[in-house]
């Protein structure tokens, strides 16, 4: 598709600076659009748990399968029809994952084998995501926006490493010489 792999990495991290900028201008349309994200995702999984229950020989997996299905449909519908509650619920889950993500890099910290930076940095990064789980589960609304720009924030960020790294590809393409320059020149 591209010609070479820098103006992938080039053109892929102009694209997420967009994203980031987009993020940061309109939080509440990129709360909107990670909920109708959401919505898309149970509408697939209530799919795939249909198929999967068709596909099955024994009628218990059906069922269940069925069921899951259903919930997945329902929660698609839910996401939908009331976008606030879904992505206050959303933020919930996020501050519950940070929360025990944070708790068991802390725990990995206190862990024997490591060395002692990798121990501290272990701490440090479950202390940040504990704090930010509180901050989270404190403030919902707030969290909400939040999400959305660190969203944007780290999507910036990561456009500017993929330029940077697309400049850094093309300039050691143009120094490194082809094998078949260097055999006429031998």
């Amino acid at each position: 598709m591209f010609k070479s792999t820098s103006t992938s990495l080039i053109l892929l991290g102009i694209l997420a600076i967009i994203v980031g900028i987009i993020a940061i201008a309109w939080p509440n349309v990129t709360i909107l659009a990670l909920v109708i994200l959401f919505a898309v995702y149970a509408f697939m999984d209530a799919g795939l748990q249909g198929a999967r229950a068709f596909g099955s020989r024994d009628a218990g997996p059906v069922f269940g399968r069925l069921l899951l299905g259903l919930i997945d449909l329902a929660a698609g519908v839910i996401a939908l029809v009331w976008p606030g509650p879904t992505a206050y619920v959303l933020v919930i889950v996020v501050g519950v994952w940070a929360l025990v993500g944070g708790f068991a890099e802390v725990f990995a910290g206190f862990g024997g084998g490591e060395t002692a930076g990798t121990r501290a940095m272990f701490i440090i990064a479950g202390l940040v995501s504990v704090a930010f789980g509180i901050v989270l589960l404190a403030r919902p609304g707030v969290g909400a926006v939040t999400l959305a720009l660190l969203f944007g924030l780290y999507s910036m960020i990561y456009g500017f490493s993929q330029i940077a790294a697309g400049v850094q590809v093309r300039q050691l393409g143009k120094s490194v010489q082809p094998l078949s320059v260097l055999k006429k020149a031998a």
